[in-house]
């Protein structure tokens, strides 16, 4: 499995979600729209985003934190 989070800095949630996947031995790209990537890329990615994290799985948008860590207790 493979993951991409979107983030920025000083986001809790985005700490958390890749705490969680850390926990769960998924390796994941981080997007940071502070960084490296733009918001512009986050919103050409997940239209809706109004938040971050967005993650994708395996190519699929699961959504935030807690979509995560819901998905993964499944």
């Amino acid at each position: 499995m493979k993951a991409i989070v979107w983030s920025k800095q000083s986001c809790s949630y985005c700490v958390q979600a890749k705490a969680l996947l850390d926990l769960k031995g998924i390796t994941f790209e981080e997007r940071n729209i502070n960084k490296d990537w733009t918001l512009e890329q986050l919103l050409e990615a997940v239209p809706d985003a109004k938040t971050v994290p967005q993650i994708f799985l395996d190519d699929v948008l699961i959504g935030g934190f807690t979509e995560l860590k819901n998905h993964l207790q499944g």
